[in-house]
């Protein structure tokens, strides 16, 4: 009589890394990265935990990937922006930083909440891996802007900080307002409704932190 065969375990699935990082993302969005576990994970990915381990130490790699997936990209961006040698004014390189980070962050309202998600829990540890992969972002505009008052563009005791994160924020809420509103109460498809509602935000902007409030903005 044959010896029995033995038993197999279920056939192992291949996945890429960028699908495990989708459900990650969906996870921390979800339940935030403290309360997140691989193994969520896993069942969001409809694998096994072990697949995840062969690609990420743990779920704050995954997390950490995520963020450098979207924010490296952005950076390289703003870094060329900044640069002394480009010629335009700084509104313009204002308005230009707020296109960049539509361009980079629209078609992505999980990373966005799950981001926001995260700060709003305030999970340990969140604030070094955000400020790690920001502070370039920062850093770029902090420079545009520290270049345009010592130009006279700006008014004088403006915090380079505080206006680039403001700028940051006030985009991030456009980017997730308007799509949801605009076609119930303004009638208008959100690919209409968000680049106006963007021009008239940033006029209003402009006037607010600029030496010469009435000043044409011919590039809007």
């Amino acid at each position: 009589m044959p010896a029995p065969r033995p038993q197999r375990g279920p056939k192992a699935v291949k996945m890429d890394p960028g699908t495990l990082l989708e459900a990650a993302q969906r996870v921390f969005a979800r339940d935030g990265l403290d309360r997140a576990s691989l193994r969520a994970i896993a069942r969001e990915a409809g694998c096994d935990p072990a697949l995840i381990y062969y690609h990420f130490e743990n779920k704050e790699a995954m997390f950490a990937a995520l963020l450098e997936q979207r924010i490296s990209p952005m950076v390289a961006d703003l870094r060329r922006l900044a640069r002394p040698g480009d010629p335009r004014s700084t509104a313009e390189k204002l308005w230009t930083a707020m296109q960049l980070f539509r361009t980079h962050l629209q078609d992505s309202p999980g990373f966005r909440s799950m981001v926001r998600g995260q700060i709003v829990r305030g999970a340990e540890g969140l604030p070094r891996l955000l400020a790690e992969r920001l502070r370039p972002a920062q850093q770029a505009l902090r420079a545009i802007i520290r270049r345009g008052l010592r130009q006279g563009d700006l008014r004088t005791g403006l915090d380079p900080f505080l206006v680039a994160l403001f700028l940051i924020r006030m985009e991030a809420e456009l980017l997730d307002l308007v799509p949801a509103f605009s076609l119930s109460t303004a009638g208008l498809p959100p690919d209409v409704a968000l680049p106006l509602a963007e021009r008239v935000w940033f006029e209003v902007f402009w006037r607010g932190v600029a030496t010469d409030p009435l000043q044409a903005l011919p590039f809007l």
